[in-house]
């Protein structure tokens, strides 16, 4: 049996609006935003031996986010949320990423900022306010973005728990760096932090984290 779906004749977009509209600048802006795709990460995809790249982060980071929300039914709104994840990483096509233990991460959101205004202004930026979502995930203290930074601790430390501490391995982690990274969760979340204070103490045991 075959379903008959209506499709709509009318067109998507207002001919008159758009036609001071160049689509070639479109599309100008979304290869800019592809180049979030050769941004590699230190964390590592399971079942595999690649790092994974900045856009998957964001990805997964939109679609965690989305279902942590509705898991625990949060009052945060969804829409702001999963705007703020997908700009979270953009800077980083400009600045790369920075990994969260080195001793250059707390200059990181400068060229990360500079790179947002440079994507702000390019050609075919359909997004107004894309600059200011971004400050708003960066420095603001809403529960969209006490979430946001929750689970974006809380991805990196699931996938080294799930490759082996491959990461934490490879750069000499310690037990202390990973428990003050995720601190902030104590307050946020509490059931998360419990569950990270328990399973970092397993990655310990299997000799994955420095005990120092």
């Amino acid at each position: 049996m075959s379903l008959n779906i209506p499709i709509s004749q009318k067109p998507l977009s207002n001919q008159t609006l758009a036609s001071g509209i160049d689509v070639n600048d479109v599309t100008h802006f979304l290869l800019e935003l592809d180049a979030l795709k050769r941004v590699n990460r230190r964390s590592y995809v399971t079942h595999t031996t690649r790092r994974e790249n900045s856009a998957e982060h964001s990805w997964h980071l939109a679609m965690a986010c989305w279902s942590i929300a509705e898991m625990f039914e949060l009052d945060v709104n969804h829409e702001k949320l999963l705007k703020m994840a997908l700009v979270h990483d953009l800077g980083e096509i400009d600045a790369g990423d920075t990994f969260l233990f080195a001793s250059s991460r707390s200059d990181a959101h400068i060229e990360e900022r500079a790179g947002i205004a440079r994507l702000q202004a390019e050609r075919g930026n359909g997004i107004a306010n894309l600059a200011e979502i971004w400050e708003e995930q960066e420095t603001g203290s809403s529960k969209e973005t006490q979430l946001l930074r929750v689970v974006d601790r809380l991805l990196p430390f699931l996938l080294n728990l799930n490759t082996e501490g491959k990461t934490w391995v490879e750069s000499d982690v310690t037990r202390s760096q990973v428990a003050a990274a995720l601190a902030f969760i104590e307050h946020s979340f509490p059931v998360i932090h419990d569950w990270l204070t328990e399973n970092i103490t397993y990655a310990v045991q299997q000799g994955w984290l420095i005990d120092s």
